[in-house]
This record gives C-alpha cells, structure tokens and sequence, in this order.
C-alpha cells in the first residue's frame, strides 16, 4: 500500500478552507443583490404609484374644466393612467434578459473562482491518497458541495437562475461547514471492502443525483413562496402585502415547478442507477448477496420510492402546483435523513466510520 503524501494533503485542507471562504462571500454577494434588487423594485413601484396619482389628478382636473366648458367629453378623458413597465424582470424560460445585477455577476465570478480552489482541494486529497476522496461523510459533504456548486454554473450557463445564487451558495456553505466542523476526519487509507472500482462510480453518481436533487429543493421551496404571492396578487393585494419583492426576478411558480420536474428526472436516474443498481451489485461482490435489507438500503430504496411517486404522480395524476412541490421537498428531506441520521445513529454493514454509502 502506497504511503499517504501528508504535504499534498495539508494544501488540500488549505484550498478547501479558501474555497469555503469565497464561498461564503458569494453567497452574502447573492443576499445582497436579492436585497438591493427588493429595494430597487419598491423604489421604482413608488415611484410610478406617484405617477399614476398625478396623472389621475390632471385627467380629473381636465375633465372638470372641459365639462364646465361644456365641452362633453373633455380632452383629457380618454388619455391613459400612465401603467406598470412593460419591461419583463425576469423570463419563465429563464433566459437572460440583460437586467442590470452587479452584485449577482460578482457572486458568479466569485463561485467560479470558489468551484476551482475546490476542484484543487477534492483532487489533492484523492491524489494524496492513491484513491478516490470521498470515503467518508468528510470527503462525500465535500465532494457533493462541489458537485452542487458546479452543475449550478453549468446550468447558469444556459440559463439565467441567478435568483438561486442566495439559496444554492447556503446549502453549499452549509455543507462545507458540515463537513469541516461535524466530521473531521484526518487523510488515511480506507478498510478492504471500499478499495474497489465500484466505490468511484456508486458515488458518484449518487453525489450528482444529490447535487440536482439540492437544486430542485431550492426550486421547490421558492415555487411554494411565489405561488403565495400570485395568489395574494390574485385576490387584489398589493405588491408590498404579497411577498417579497424580490420574487419578482423569480419565474412564476409554474415555470419553477416545471424545471424542478425536468432536474429531478435526471436526478432519478442517476439514484436508480448509482445507489439502487451499482449498490446492488457492490453488495453482492462485498456481501455475496444483492439486497439484505440493511438500514441503509432500507432509506436508500424509501428515497427511490419518494421521488417514483412524485414522477409518476405528476406526469400521470395531475399532482401539480404545491402538492407536487411538496412530494419533492419530501423526498429531499428523506436524503437529509438518510445523510444526516441514519449514517450516524444506525448500525449497519455501512457504517465505515461516517462513510455515507
């Protein structure tokens, strides 16, 4: 067994402390521009509310005047009340739409720049260990933060979800933080049953099926809130008493629900086929069976049957709108569980000291 390169393994923590660092100031980047861009929304809401009263006093003073003039129907009467922007905030297809967001493009560039010293971290650490770096709950919170940070700029290449910036980046730092303050865990070589090819490929794709299962968490939560505010709006409230305002650079809660549905099908697959079916066949290699019923199997298939039935009742039973919204956030917070709890409170043939397999 080749020795442990400790100095490649001390830069791998020094970049994954660096990463976590700009991570977070992106993140508090992402709030900013949410606030600022809410500030921004209410000022300009104000600012046409006083138009619209001004314009309302001179066409009622016109038709004042022209009906004492006996003109009828006074010039002023048929002019237009002076209307919202026709300018789109934001487009349901979640395309770009050239919306000034300096603070969002810096947040992007810091993500990126994050996502490297990362990239720089995860290799180090699996270089240092002649293996695959995420053979414990360290390394798998690591890996997976890496994993949601870059499919989030791999989709923000094609589309404009830069709204997700504050949600996707603190569930990122969350993980980040988790990892380094809740499991620990010095660089070292794993036990017998991990050192085999099936590790790489089981969990990876069980990280990218997380990763875009993280994402349409985020939709999922942001579809509830804007389907409160359409609602609000619908029954004749005003925008200040229907949400906040910065939901106005979020799609409608319909296009999210339609996006988080597209995301998490390919999530499924890569569950289906990531822990169910490569899991399987590991476990009859290591175990000499397929399926023995191990905690961990038992909340890996539960995950599997969650996110089934929110596919399969959104595409064939009309479950559409908040209940199929929160089928999925279920079904996310049954990851959590699986991640969170059952790693470390269950025995099982998978407890490797924090592995998450």
């Amino acid at each position: 067994m080749q020795s442990i390169n400790m100095e490649l393994a001390q830069y791998s923590e020094l970049f994954m402390l660096i990463a976590a660092f700009i991570y977070t100031a992106a993140f508090m980047l992402f709030a900013v521009d949410m606030i600022r861009s809410s500030a921004t929304i209410r000022r300009v809401e104000d600012e046409l509310a006083a138009e619209n009263a001004a314009e309302r006093e001179l066409v009622g003073a016109e038709s004042s005047t022209g009906a004492a003039a006996g003109a009828g129907t006074g010039a002023g009467a048929d002019q237009p009340v002076a209307a919202a922007p026709a300018d789109e905030l934001v487009d349901d297809g979640m395309a770009y739409l050239g919306t000034p967001r300096p603070f969002a493009n810096v947040a992007v560039a810091l993500t990126i720049l994050a996502v490297a010293a990362h990239t720089f971290a995860v290799a180090a650490r699996g270089i240092a260990a002649n293996r695959v770096p995420w053979a414990n709950m360290y390394e798998f919170l690591a890996t997976g933060a890496l994993v949601v940070a870059a499919v989030y700029l791999l989709v923000l290449t094609r589309k404009d979800v830069r709204f997700l910036g504050t949600f996707a980046l603190g569930l990122v730092v969350t993980m980040m933080a988790a990892a380094t303050i809740g499991f620990p865990t010095p660089l070292a070589h794993v036990q017998p049953a991990l050192q085999t090819p099936w590790i790489a490929i089981h969990v990876s794709l069980a990280v990218l099926a997380i990763s875009l299962f993280t994402l349409t968490f985020a939709m999922n939560v942001l579809q509830l809130i804007q389907h409160r505010r359409e609602l609000a709006q619908a029954a004749g409230e005003t925008t200040r008493r229907s949400g906040w305002q910065f939901l106005r650079l979020v799609p409608s809660a319909t296009s999210l629900e339609n996006w988080a549905y597209r995301m998490n099908a390919v999530g499924f697959v890569f569950w289906t086929l990531g822990p169910l079916i490569t899991g399987a066949i590991w476990a009859e290699e290591a175990w000499g069976r397929y399926w023995g019923w191990d905690v961990k199997e038992v909340w890996t298939f539960v995950i599997w049957v969650v996110y089934a039935g929110y596919l399969h009742a959104r595409a064939t039973r009309g479950w559409t709108g908040n209940r199929a919204a929160w089928l999925s956030i279920i079904g996310y917070g049954c990851i959590i569980f699986n991640y969170a709890v059952v790693n470390i409170y269950f025995p099982g043939l998978h407890s490797y000291a924090g592995l998450p397999e």
